[in-house]
């Protein structure tokens, strides 16, 4: 398994417990523990081109993901993706919400996770499933470390 994760953003990031909660959630997700993740944390202004280009959307945003390939079979070994987070804004967010910038972190990292296999949240439904997973992987994830 290679989840690698980079840091440019210039704060502190939890690496090993993100590798951590991804290997588990890899798990959860019925996923071969040998796949490809790449986590990169950058700066508000990298983030902010990064959702221009890909998105069409002007600002910046929590987290990005970016599909590489899907499981044909099961269990089959694949470079999943990249996902990149924003630290300043995990930040901004974890203070509304009410828990650790750490916390939300964790949460950013699942939900790119489930963007990455196919999961959206374009409509309440699709909303609520995600939400409600990412949830659950982060919180079981939490009671088994």
């Amino acid at each position: 398994m290679t989840i690698e994760v980079t840091n440019t953003s210039g704060q502190l990031i939890p690496a090993e417990q993100i590798t951590s909660l991804l290997t588990f959630a890899l798990g959860v997700l019925d996923l071969n523990a040998a796949c490809d993740l790449n986590v990169s944390f950058v700066k508000d202004d990298y983030m902010s081109e990064l959702h221009l280009k890909w998105m069409d959307e002007p600002g910046t945003t929590d987290v990005l993901s970016f599909p590489m390939d899907m499981p044909l079979i099961p269990q089959e070994i694949v470079t999943l993706g990249d996902i990149v987070i924003s630290p300043t804004v995990a930040q901004g967010q974890a203070i509304a919400q009410g828990h650790s910038a750490d916390h939300e972190i964790f949460i950013l990292a699942t939900h790119g996770l489930l963007h990455i296999i196919g999961y959206d949240h374009a409509d309440k439904e699709e909303e609520k499933i995600m939400f409600q997973l990412q949830e659950k992987i982060v919180s079981d994830w939490e009671k088994s470390s």
